[in-house]
């Protein structure tokens, strides 16, 4: 007896957009379960910096892969596909629909075409590559790796040094690009995808990113930064609204320079997160209040008629 289709709804879009709220009405929708793939989500230590659902509506709607590792855990997006493969494995075998939401692209390509087989290199050269990154600073380590594979540095998030050694390492270890293993040969998954994009006009997305950020400080981001400083070299803490504290803690300028940095960088990672987006052809792109356009739009990909659902968007 063929068993029904499964279907993966892939929500993405930029920091602030909306993804959250649209992902959590879909869930009520669906009557499913939510995964993230936004990597900044996974660290239970970084909460104020990095836009997690509140307690309340992770109670509501069961979420995978927030809170589930300490920024002491090695981890990778291999290790990611591995874990996320096996819990939609798991969630497909009682639900016929689960959604993926997130900002990380790398994180979402894996789940939905797999990853392409990159070599391992000798771990020497990856100390050899994090040296040099922790004398000369991240400036350094954008050009070294805009020079060697400007086609991986035009995609990649520019804040994120985990991503950038990546690539250095692959191009010291091979002599290869680390774009040239990401040949996006899909392998074949046991569920289809649909795939949804969230965008607003720049002016409004950018106001909505100072918001946040400003929300963010009130509730206590630096303090937190404050609490994690001893811990700043870590590979997890290397990243967007956490780096630039760090560097204020050091004395390296004033708070107000930190609020505009804040606010400048989380732009800027907006407008690389939606150009690593844009690239896909097959994302529908919507606004956000364009819900009930968004749950018409699936039900029709889905063939599932809007009265078998609970409640209306």
């Amino acid at each position: 007896m063929p068993t029904s289709p499964k279907y993966l709804i892939l929500v993405v879009g930029p920091t602030a957009v909306g993804k959250s709220d649209l992902c959590l009405n879909l869930a009520k929708k669906f009557q499913t379960e939510i995964l993230s793939c936004d990597s900044r989500q996974f660290y239970r230590e970084m909460n104020r910096g990095t836009a997690k659902p509140t307690a309340e509506e992770l109670a509501e709607i069961p979420h995978h892969f927030i809170n589930n590792l300490s920024i002491y855990d090695a981890y990778d997006v291999r290790k990611y596909e591995m874990e996320a493969m096996d819990l939609l494995g798991q969630l497909f075998q009682k639900q016929g629909v689960v959604i993926l939401t997130g900002g990380s692209g790398l994180f979402a390509d894996v789940v939905v075409n797999g990853m392409d087989a990159i070599p391992q290199v000798d771990p020497g050269i990856r100390e050899e590559v994090i040296h040099d990154y922790q004398i000369k600073g991240l400036s350094w380590l954008q050009g070294a790796v805009e020079e060697v594979d400007p086609e991986f540095y035009a995609q990649v998030d520019r804040d994120n040094p985990q991503r950038l050694m990546r690539a250095l390492e692959i191009w010291r270890g091979t002599a290869l690009k680390f774009s040239s293993f990401r040949t996006r040969k899909k392998i074949k998954r046991p569920f289809e995808v649909i795939k949804i994009g969230l965008d607003r006009p720049r002016e409004e997305l950018y106001q909505r990113i100072d918001s946040r950020m400003d929300q963010m400080l009130a509730e206590g981001l630096v303090q937190e930064a404050e609490g994690l400083f001893e811990k700043r070299g870590l590979s997890a803490l290397q990243t967007l609204g956490y780096t630039e504290i760090f560097d204020f803690l050091e004395g390296k300028y004033g708070k107000e320079e930190l609020i505009r940095l804040l606010k400048r960088n989380s732009r800027r990672y907006a407008k690389r997160q939606l150009t690593w987006f844009r690239r896909d052809p097959l994302i529908r792109w919507f606004h956000p209040s364009e819900e009930g356009e968004i749950f018409d739009f699936l039900a029709n990909q889905i063939g599932l008629n809007p009265p078998k659902v609970a409640t209306q968007l």
